[in-house]
């Protein structure tokens, strides 16, 4: 990797995070319950996390039987601050992706400061990424995402990591297809973060302009 392909932090070199919760919101009171990601380095996943983390509470039926995390296994887990602070160190210097990235940023920043621990990496969320370059998938739900694409999959949904992993699978396949039709390379991360910032029928304009931009 050129020293100018590092200041633009190619978009081929990132963690993909997702997080179990115990609920949708931490300013309710919800916690984390699992992370999982995977790093991606130059197009292909080299490490992975995964760990669960103790709440302090009792998570309920609901949540259980979506996440198929129990209470049992939530017993002996470590706390959510003891976690926490070890995924600071796999994400340190790294961009950040996730599947409805504002969900995940809210427990990460929530988690991160109970631990008073910190990141420095940004978000880019491949759900809103998904809407502009797919729009003629049926929703832009993770599993929808998988089928339509017809991306690697064990078939298990909602447990971190392997949801991190198809995120991951979801993100090279959109880099993918954005270089094979606009001829780009080395796509930056901060392009992703506007391309999901930008208008669906500005879309075509937009990467042709970058296309062009790359080339001059």
């Amino acid at each position: 990797m050129t020293s100018r392909t590092m200041g633009k932090r190619c978009a081929n070199t990132v963690v993909v995070l997702d997080f179990e919760t115990t609920g949708l919101s931490p300013d309710r009171g919800d916690r984390a319950i699992e992370i999982g990601a995977v790093l991606v380095e130059d197009g292909r996943i080299t490490d992975r996390f995964q760990q669960l983390m103790n709440p302090g509470f009792r998570v309920d039926s609901f949540i259980a039987s979506y996440t198929g995390i129990t209470n049992a296994m939530l017993r002996d887990a470590p706390e959510c601050s003891t976690v926490i602070r070890e995924f600071a160190g796999f994400i340190n210097g790294h961009n950040l992706v996730a599947h409805n990235a504002s969900f995940d940023k809210k427990f990460l920043d929530e988690e991160m400061t109970r631990a008073r621990s910190e990141y420095t990496g940004k978000f880019a969320c491949s759900m809103l990424i998904a809407r502009r370059l797919y729009q003629n998938a049926p929703n832009h739900k993770l599993g929808t995402l998988v089928k339509y694409k017809r991306l690697p999959t064990e078939g298990v949904f909602h447990r971190a990591l392997a949801d991190a992993e198809m995120t991951a699978h979801l993100w090279l396949g959109m880099l993918d297809d954005i270089s094979n039709e606009y001829t780009m390379d080395n796509i930056p991360f901060s392009l992703m973060q506007r391309l999901g910032r930008t208008s669906k029928h500005l879309i075509g304009d937009f990467l042709k302009k970058q296309a062009e931009k790359a080339l001059a």
